[in-house]
C-alpha cells in the first residue's frame, strides 16, 4: 500500500521512473544500432577496391619511393603521373566519406606534391623524398572513417584556407611550368 501512495505521489509529481527508463532503454538501443551501423559502414569502405587502391598507393609511393623515383626517371611527366594517382584519393573523400573539407584538404596534399615534385634540376625529387603526401592523405580519411575527432575538427577548421591554399598552389604550379617550360626553350635555343 505504501509503495503505490509512493508510486501515485511521483506520478502526481512527474516523477514516472518507469517511464524515464523506457525512455532510456529505447535511448540506449537507438545508439547501440547507430554504433552497429557506423561499423558496419567503416568495414565496408575500408573493403572498397578505392580504399585498398589507396592502401597500395601510399606504399609503393611513400613507403618504398616511388614517387621521387619515378620523378627523377620521367622529369615531368613522372610528377604529372604522380599527381594522377592522387585522384582516387579525392574521389573517395568526396563519394564515399561525402566530406568537402576532407576533399579539400587531400587536394591541397596533391597539389603540394606536385609542386614540390616540378621544381627542376632533380632538387624536387629529393624533396618528395621525405613529402608524403600519400601517406597524409591516407591518415586524413582513415581519421574520418574512424570518427578520429582530432582529425575531424582540425580539417574542418582549415577547410577555408585549404580553398585559399588550393588556388595559390594552382597559380604557382602554373608559374613553375611556364618557367620550366622557358628555360627548356632557352636551353634548346642554344643548340
Amino acid at each position: 500500500m505504501a509503495s503505490s501512495r509512493r508510486q501515485q505521489a511521483q506520478t502526481d509529481a512527474g516523477l514516472d521512473f518507469a517511464k524515464e527508463d523506457f525512455q532510456r532503454e529505447q535511448t540506449l538501443e537507438a545508439e547501440y544500432e547507430r554504433q552497429a551501423e557506423k561499423q558496419a559502414k567503416r568495414e565496408m569502405l575500408m573493403q572498397h577496391t578505392s580504399y585498398r587502391m589507396m592502401e597500395a598507393t601510399a606504399k609503393y609511393m611513400d613507403q618504398y619511393y616511388l614517387d621521387p623515383i619515378i620523378g627523377f626517371l620521367i622529369p615531368g611527366a613522372g610528377d604529372v603521373l604522380n599527381s594522377l594517382l592522387g585522384i582516387p584519393f579525392i574521389y573517395f573523400s568526396l563519394v564515399y566519406v561525402h566530406s568537402i573539407p576532407l576533399t579539400l584538404a587531400v587536394t591541397v596534399n596533391v597539389l603540394v606534391d606536385a609542386l614540390l615534385g616540378a621544381i627542376p634540376f632533380y632538387v624536387g625529387d629529393v624533396i618528395d623524398i621525405f613529402n608524403k603526401a600519400y601517406k597524409k592523405n591516407l591518415r586524413l580519411i582513415v581519421g574520418y572513417i574512424n570518427d578520429d575527432k582530432d582529425i575531424i575538427d582540425e580539417v574542418n577548421g582549415k577547410a577555408i584556407w585549404f580553398c585559399v591554399l588550393i588556388v595559390i598552389l594552382c597559380l604557382l604550379i602554373y608559374w613553375l611550368v611556364g618557367l620550366v617550360m622557358d628555360m627548356a626553350n632557352w636551353v634548346t635555343s642554344l643548340f
